[in-house]
């Protein structure tokens, strides 16, 4: 190639040209007088770029033509990327887009679904057969759909169907089915909503209840369970307590706690007893509480497991008035019977509450002390200060404080020790043991003894209580304990656990 070029200029320059035969001298430069020095420059100039270009023309344009290849490549690749996470895109907005369409026109047949539901309570027929049924149909629909909604239980009470539930309780006094339906319908729109509950009370169901139960025909007992159950709702609003409380409804519940016997459904005397405890909290309430017969009822049920602690919480409340106090006091055998309580290991917070009752009881009033120190109390109040729990311990040990004085006034006085029941001072330690300081150690060992005995005796006591409060419980016959056998059992043992 580069002959090429070579001989390429030179034939332009020189206007040479070869040929077989032999020319004149003259004849080699024909061009060279013909061309301007313009015009050879720029021959020149041209055979020189245009060959030395060619050598890299080639290379420049593969070069540019991979680099450009490459580039497009890389850009549809990148367009695909795009277009793909557009699509994505595109589908998870349309598919969010289709859901909430989905979720609204499923809110929206909800509400027109409860707005004809509510429509259907507050209609009246002509018909009053159609117009009864229709009505308990509606009333057991808002039960179901109120059961277990809290959104449903909100839209349905701003939609008013509240009011007709209510009313429903004086104008179906003979359709059981239909005041069960309503009354647990206002049962399940008020359950956690307090603003359900507050406007269930404003709108007077409480009276209307009551009325129920004062009917002279009587009422189901289906009707009574479903208003203990009301009045356990809604007295757990405590706005709702003074109203509920001052009406009549605290006796109906005694009566009705009373009233149960063992065919009864046992939930509805646990909603009695809870309904009884919310009532209870409120100070004003204690005074119609004490008005019935129920502190006599709840003493005598400690030891029926099934209602023990709810009747121990409902003396927890009443216990810190003064007329609360009182009335446990009165109770026969009251303290013994709670002491024995803060021996029941196996039930802790039985035992937590019984030592509360005992707590305020020993600091309120002397009378119930001396009861407690005749009862026993110390032995169980040590066991549990040692062995009960966290709660139980303290409170254990606040007692035995508070009795600490009259504990030791009691022993001395059922004993006869005085003053003497601490080791008399005879001398100092360094004295020499003289025949004064035998005398003196003769009659501190008589009186160390003494103390034994002292102690001995009250364990025997502590014994045989708690042998007659298990007979008691047993309903075995009284005249079993005290028995020779049991008291030389009592006199050898110095546990607290029975000799069986």
């Amino acid at each position: 190639m580069a002959n090429f070029h070579r001989n390429n200029v030179e034939n332009v320059v020189l206007g040479h040209h070869r040929s077989k035969s032999t020319s004149v001298a003259g004849g080699h430069f024909r061009l060279w007088h013909s061309l301007s020095t313009a015009s050879f420059r720029r021959l020149v100039f041209d055979a020189v770029s245009c060959g030395a270009s060619s050598r890299y023309a080639e290379r420049s344009d593969t070069s540019s033509e991979k680099h450009h290849h490459q580039a497009k490549q890389q850009h549809r690749h990148k367009t695909k990327l795009n277009n793909a996470k557009s699509e994505k895109l595109s589908d998870l907005l349309n598919l969010a887009e289709v859901e909430a369409d989905a979720e609204t026109r499923k809110k929206e047949d909800k509400l027109e679904e409860l707005k004809s539901l509510v429509k259907e309570l507050h209609e009246e027929e002509e018909k009053e057969e159609e117009s009864m049924t229709r009505r308990r149909e509606a009333a057991w629909k808002v039960r179901l759909l109120a059961k277990e909604d809290l959104e449903v239980r909100g839209t349905l009470a701003m939609l008013g169907a509240i009011p007709p539930l209510v009313a429903m309780l004086d104008e179906s006094k003979n359709d059981v089915d239909l005041l069960v339906a309503s009354l647990y319908a206002l049962l399940n729109l008020g359950i956690g909503n307090d603003a359900n509950k507050a406007a269930i009370v404003k709108v007077g169901s409480v009276e209307k209840m009551l009325k129920l139960i004062e009917s002279p025909d009587g009422v189901d007992s289906s009707v009574s369970e479903a208003i203990v159950a009301n009045f356990l709702g809604l007295s757990a609003l405590d706005s709702n307590k003074p109203i509920i409380g001052s009406s009549a409804s605290i006796s109906f519940l005694v009566r009705t706690l009373q009233s149960l016997d063992d065919k009864s459904s046992s939930q509805a005397k646990q909603d009695a007893l809870r309904a009884l405890y919310n009532l209870s909290i409120y100070p004003a309430n204690v005074a119609f509480v004490l008005e019935t017969d129920l502190v006599l009822f709840l003493v005598n049920s400690i030891g029926d497991m099934e209602v023990t602690e709810r009747a121990l919480a409902i003396l927890s409340n009443l216990v810190s008035t003064r007329e609360g106090r009182k009335a446990i006091s009165a109770v026969q055998d009251s303290i013994p019977i709670l002491v024995d309580v803060l021996n029941w290991t196996d039930s802790p917070e039985c035992q937590e509450k019984a030592s509360y009752i005992l707590m305020v009881m020993a600091h309120k009033s002397y009378g119930d002390k001396q009861a407690m120190i005749e009862a026993g109390v110390a032995s169980s109040l040590l066991e549990l200060s040692l062995l009960g729990s966290t709660l139980a311990q303290k409170r254990a040990s606040r007692i035995l404080e508070i009795l600490r004085v009259d504990k030791g006034k009691q022993i001395s006085g059922s004993y006869g020790l005085g003053a003497a029941v601490s080791a008399p001072i005879c001398g100092s330690s360094s004295a020499k043991p003289d025949d004064g300081g035998r005398e003196c150690y003769d009659e501190e060992e008589d009186m160390m003894s003494e103390e034994k005995k002292a102690v001995k005796q009250l364990v025997q006591q502590s014994l045989q209580n708690n042998m007659r409060k298990i007979v008691k419980r047993a309903n075995l016959p009284h005249d079993i304990v005290p028995s020779d056998h049991f008291k030389s059992l009592t006199s050898s043992s110095t546990s607290k656990s029975l000799p069986f």
